[in-house]
């Protein structure tokens, strides 16, 4: 008897479930990004160890080379066939001529500084250019105590070139009447060109009572204050009567010097 023929049922094609598939890629992109981060560091850490190495380098052929000089300078050293120190020496005179004509080019900044450090001052003795009276003391230049170049002087007063805070002090001596009359007043005012001079200090001192046959009889008055100013500031000195001022050396006096 023949039996119907039927033909077999294919087996079904076994797939991948969609969830596995997911993980599976976000395994593979973490371990991608997470391989990338870590070159990243690996190549950072390389280059830091390089920079470190080369560092170390630098001072060792430093150390080594100031080593050679100092074996240079010894006696024993100078002779020995292992050291050329005549080159040694070459290529240390070398760097200190380099390093000099860096410090020299341009500004100077050597003599910058040395400048920079020079005190801000001026100190002027009394000076009698005239026998009348004069409305603004006159003074001059002495050479045991220098003007700085930031403190210029003209006509009777000291001008500021650089702000700040200063120290203004004034002497002067006078001879007084034998008859005892008004006070001798000294002035020093800050000059300002837009409006009237300022009162800065102000010092008096009343005539003595000596008989008539002293011709004079000396006496002084000291001020001294200290004064913010600003730069281009004019400040000068100024008394009651000019004539009976007294110049002998070290007697009258004008000066200032910054403080800060």
């Amino acid at each position: 008897m023949n039996e119907p023929y039927s033909p077999t049922t294919p087996r079904p094609i076994s797939t991948s479930s969609p969830s596995t598939m997911k993980m599976f890629m976000c395994f593979l992109s973490v371990f991608i990004i997470a391989q990338f981060i870590g070159t990243v560091l690996f190549c950072l850490y390389l280059h830091m160890k390089l920079d470190k190495v080369e560092l170390e380098m630098n001072l060792q052929e430093d150390y080594l080379f100031l080593r050679k000089i100092q074996k240079c300078r010894k006696p024993e050293g100078a002779g020995s066939s292992f050291l050329d120190c005549k080159e040694i020496i070459n290529r240390l005179e070398n760097l200190l001529i380099k390093d000099v004509n860096v410090n020299t080019d341009g500004a100077r900044p050597e003599k910058q500084k040395d400048d920079r450090q020079q005190p801000i001052s001026a100190h002027l003795m009394g000076f009698k250019n005239s026998t009348k009276s004069v409305s603004v003391l006159q003074w001059q230049k002495t050479g045991y105590a220098p003007t700085s170049k930031l403190i210029s002087y003209e006509g009777g007063k000291l001008k500021v070139e650089k702000e700040g805070l200063y120290y203004i002090y004034s002497q002067v001596s006078f001879c007084t009447k034998p008859v005892p009359g008004a006070p001798f007043t000294v002035f020093v005012y800050l000059n300002l060109p837009s409006e009237s001079d300022r009162l800065l200090l102000k010092g008096q001192d009343t005539h003595s009572s000596s008989s008539s046959r002293v011709y004079c009889a000396l006496q002084s008055t000291h001020l001294g204050g200290v004064f913010e100013l600003r730069q281009g500031d004019v400040v000068f000195v100024n008394v009651t009567d000019s004539t009976q001022v007294n110049y002998d050396h070290g007697n009258t006096y004008f000066g200032m010097f910054k403080l800060y």
